[in-house]
């Protein structure tokens, strides 16, 4: 199965007693090839490069769309980057990244925005409290909404 040079990848420690090596990835991946329709849920992180409808929910994990990514979605994730196209409510409990190639047409809800100079977006914004993990937290932690660009957002 192995050509001449192969070599398997090590995961981090020993395999279990009778259990081969296997591959091990830090995120999800589907690639740009990958056209999928439905419902997606994940409790890693996850990439996304292809195309795919429906809903996506990744949990308290990170999200990111590649550049050659088509996306037409509702998200829910911790952390969302997005580089290429999506269609759709996203929400993130923690920060939406907007990077210079993103096309967004859709609402925005999370407690951090960051836009970059050359994102496109149609839609509404709407900031909501960042969930507090310290259980004995008293103070609401503030918003951050920070851009990289001049250009306004909405015409």
């Amino acid at each position: 199965m192995w050509t001449k040079n192969a070599q398997p990848v090590r995961t981090t420690g020993p395999a279990a007693p009778g259990h081969p090596m296997e591959e091990r990835r830090t995120v999800v991946w589907v690639g740009k090839s990958v056209m999928f329709k439905g419902d997606l849920s994940s409790a890693e992180d996850m990439a996304l490069d292809g195309h795919f409808e429906g809903r996506i929910n990744v949990g308290d994990h990170s999200l990111t769309i590649g550049p050659d990514a088509d996306i037409r979605a509702d998200i829910v994730c911790k952390i969302v980057s997005i580089r290429g196209r999506v269609k759709g409510q996203i929400t993130a409990s923690d920060q939406i990244h907007l990077h210079e190639t993103a096309s967004i047409e859709g609402n925005l809800s999370s407690p951090g925005l960051v836009i970059a100079d050359g994102a496109q977006l149609v839609g509404r914004v709407e900031e909501t409290p960042k969930q507090l993990t310290d259980a004995h937290a008293q103070s609401r932690v503030p918003a951050t909404f920070r851009r990289t660009s001049s250009v306004p957002l909405f015409d």
